[in-house]
């Protein structure tokens, strides 16, 4: 689950870590209000949606008055911003209205989980301000990894050695991203993101921008963050999805895929690409769906206009083939789909699975295999 910067950053002061002062604003009543409470200008004015890149899209104003404030403020409520990281953009209902701060120089700085090594990565990088796949790309080089063992939590001198890299004060950096380890731990975050984290002509480290991931998986344990989701900045069909339990991520192609499974959903994926298709989503209905999340599975994949034709691979396991048929029976029958699906199935009854799609008098196109199942899919997408 992402967090705008400003809940980001309200969840971070707690932590005692520098965080300019700053208000969200939702009209342009709050914003002169947040003004106000601010005691004047300059202020930094920022859109607030779930997409990096913002000041290079014009998301992000330094205003020097109530009418620049006014101006810029009614130029982006409610409309859409793109980005390079959201070229179909994100709906701005929010913004963010800051004390601007005199910047000396710009540090990037992230905790995050790296999987392959089951540690903790801490990265920084004297390059503050860009975004991190583009300084992985030009200056690789620039970018300082610190790997932090999760049974031990980051150790003094691994912080001092950050620091020293960076050109920092220990004293004032080491409390930093000591505080901001123990965040990152507390929220069960998969991303803590700085960027940038800057130092002031005074002389002070400040966090001038902050992204926080919340694992989805720990959400239970944090009622009151979960609260915090802004679902205009989730696609609608992903919305639908997470009422009745099931993973749907959209993605850019005309394929839609229901898989059961996360490896399966994986190599769904691949195949088509390796076939010459193009998968329109990932939509995972768990090992132990219900004919009703088959149903509404079914439903939401046929009701994104970009799919073309479907391709339901199934491995029958703890979902067993016969009670995913039933549920693609009375969803087909629901919905009324009008274009073409392509089903496999193996596993747990899977002759009894068939059958029941044979015997329905449903328009499923049967595949052998994968394969199989691929290039038919493809195919009737055209």
């Amino acid at each position: 689950m992402k967090l705008h910067e400003h809940q980001s950053k309200e969840l971070l002061k707690k932590y005692g870590l520098p965080i300019p002062e700053g208000y969200a604003a939702f009209n342009i009543k709050e914003a002169k209000e947040a003004a106000q409470a601010l005691g004047g200008y300059p202020l930094v004015v920022k859109a607030q949606i779930h997409c990096g890149a913002r000041g290079k899209a014009g998301g992000v104003k330094i205003v020097k008055s109530d009418e620049e404030l006014e101006i810029f403020s009614e130029s982006i409520l409610g409309k859409v911003l793109k980005t390079v990281q959201c070229p179909s953009g994100k709906l701005v209902s929010r913004l963010l209205i800051e004390k601007a701060t005199p910047i000396e120089k710009e540090f990037y700085l992230s905790i995050t989980l790296d999987r392959s090594n089951s540690k903790i990565l801490v990265m920084a990088s004297k390059e503050g301000g860009m975004e991190i796949e583009e300084l992985s790309k030009e200056k690789p080089d620039a970018i300082i990894k610190e790997y932090v063992d999760p049974a031990l939590g980051i150790m003094p001198y691994q912080a001092r050695k950050l620091s020293f890299e960076l050109g920092l004060n220990p004293s004032l950096f080491g409390k930093i991203v000591t505080k901001l380890y123990q965040a990152y731990m507390d929220l069960d975050a998969s991303l803590v993101e700085i960027n940038p984290l800057v130092l002031t002509k005074d002389g002070n480290i400040v966090l001038l921008d902050a992204k926080i991931e919340i694992d989805d998986n720990a959400a239970f344990r944090h009622k009151d963050i979960e609260e915090l989701e802004d679902i205009t900045q989730i696609d609608p069909l992903e919305v639908e999805a997470k009422k009745y339990g099931l993973n749907y991520i959209k993605l850019d192609g005309n394929i839609g895929c229901m898989v059961n499974g996360a490896g399966l959903a994986m190599t769904t994926m691949d195949i088509i690409k390796l076939a010459g298709g193009a998968p329109a989503n990932f939509l995972d209905v768990g090992g132990g769906a219900s004919v009703e999340q088959i149903s509404n599975a079914f439903r939401i994949l046929t009701s994104d206009e970009n799919v073309k034709a479907v391709f339901i691979n199934i491995f029958g396991g703890i979902l067993r083939c016969d009670r995913l048929a039933q549920g693609l029976i009375e969803a087909a029958k629901i919905v009324n789909v009008k274009i073409p699906v392509v089903v496999r199935l193996e596993g747990t009854n899977v002759e009894e699975g068939r059958k029941l799609l044979k015997e329905s008098g449903l328009n499923f196109e049967s595949a052998l295999d994968m394969w199989d199942g691929a290039q038919k899919a493809i195919k009737l997408a055209q």
